[in-house]
């Protein structure tokens, strides 16, 4: 039976235990490019036992940026302080993966601790994009609708952000088709409101994330993973089901994604969501199981049993966490002493389970 200690190959890529370090925007780069903060930030998961380092939301694009202080690889110049980074992951016994990413009608915002909202065309703003011209709320900016042309242009640069990755040194590639961005605003009727062959029937709602990923898979590696996070629900009537995820996730899985990292939400404002310990589990389990791919559960898991017990009851193949390694780097050492307090497990022989678990 796995547990959250025990190695994981994919592909070419083998994670020395479960523990995966979610993507987290730190809305702290300049003009798209990581800087200082972003090298400790990311290094100092690694250095604490995790064995997959995804960095933040990456746009593909200027205009796909959250806020204007995101993170970027749209341009060459974004590599080499982003090679800085992967090389010392890799050095510290990690995977290094990214995030690639477009805010589509969610974009042009204020930063979180300068209270959201809108960022003005004016103060750095810029005109969002999204499926239909339907803005995510009140105080947000009104997308304008992409036109077929544009959605290929945008494809096309989803492209060249996977090469440019490769270039950087990731050696883990994950879509971003969650929380109200621009693939899981096509995927969900609440934001996607065309007419052709992108809307409508669920074929069509889909075909966005399809192509792309498609695309993507191409352009990266065969023997490198690929992941795309999902919300896996909108929590809202009429909004993207999980019914729909597993049916998605099986045409990934076809594609050849080999996880799905299973989140929810974020896609329409007025969701009722049941936030609690493991309320996404629910997700990874049943498309791991309906899907027949391996997932990642993510969101409120805190505590080293808890992640433990969702990869031995085979919920889940990975556990994602944010909140909870921000708050301790050092997680997985810790969590090694309490999963394997029958051992009488010493601090040094925690990192050991955590960072190098063959060598005991």
């Amino acid at each position: 039976m796995p547990h959250m200690f025990e190695p994981l190959t994919v592909r070419g890529v083998t994670l020395r235990n479960r523990i995966c370090v979610s993507p987290m925007c730190q809305y702290s780069s300049v003009d798209g490019h990581a800087t200082d903060w972003h090298l400790v930030h990311l290094g100092s998961r690694a250095v604490g036992g995790a064995a997959l380092v995804i960095a933040e939301a990456t746009a593909v694009e200027p205009e796909g940026r959250i806020s204007f202080e995101d993170a970027g690889i749209w341009a060459d110049s974004h590599i080499e302080p982003l090679k800085r980074i992967t090389k010392f992951i890799e050095e510290q016994g990690s995977v290094p993966g990214i995030q690639i990413a477009h805010a589509g009608r969610k974009a042009s915002t204020k930063r979180p601790w300068e209270g959201g909202g809108k960022l003005p065309l004016d103060q750095n703003g810029w005109q969002p994009v999204g499926p239909s011209a339907i803005p995510f709320d009140t105080d947000y900016l009104m997308p304008r609708e992409l036109t077929l042309d544009e959605i290929g242009a945008i494809q096309e640069k989803f492209v060249a952000a996977v090469q440019r990755s490769l270039k950087a040194g990731f050696k883990w590639m994950e879509l971003h088709a969650a929380h109200g961005y621009l693939c899981h605003s096509f995927h969900s009727p609440l934001s996607n409101q065309r007419s052709d062959q992108y809307g409508g029937s669920f074929e069509n709602r889909v075909r966005f994330t399809i192509e792309t990923a498609t695309k993507v898979r191409k352009a990266w590696p065969q023997d490198l993973p690929m992941s795309v996070r999902l919300s896996c629900s909108d929590w809202a009537d009429g909004g993207w089901t999980i019914e729909e995820s597993i049916e998605l996730s099986k045409q990934l899985k076809s594609l050849g994604v080999d996880l799905i990292d299973c989140s929810s939400g974020a896609g329409t404002p007025h969701a009722k969501i049941p936030v609690g310990a493991n309320y996404q589990v629910q997700f990874a389990e049943a498309i791991k199981r309906e899907a027949g791919i391996m997932t990642g559960a993510v969101g409120m898991i805190t505590e080293p049993m808890q992640a433990d017990a969702i990869v031995r009851m085979e919920q889940a193949d990975v556990i994602f966490l944010a909140r909870e390694l921000l708050r301790d780097p050092y997680w997985p050492v810790h969590a090694a002493q309490i999963v394997h307090k029958s051992d009488a497990v010493s601090l040094p022989d925690a990192y050991h389970y955590a960072a190098y678990p063959k060598r005991k």
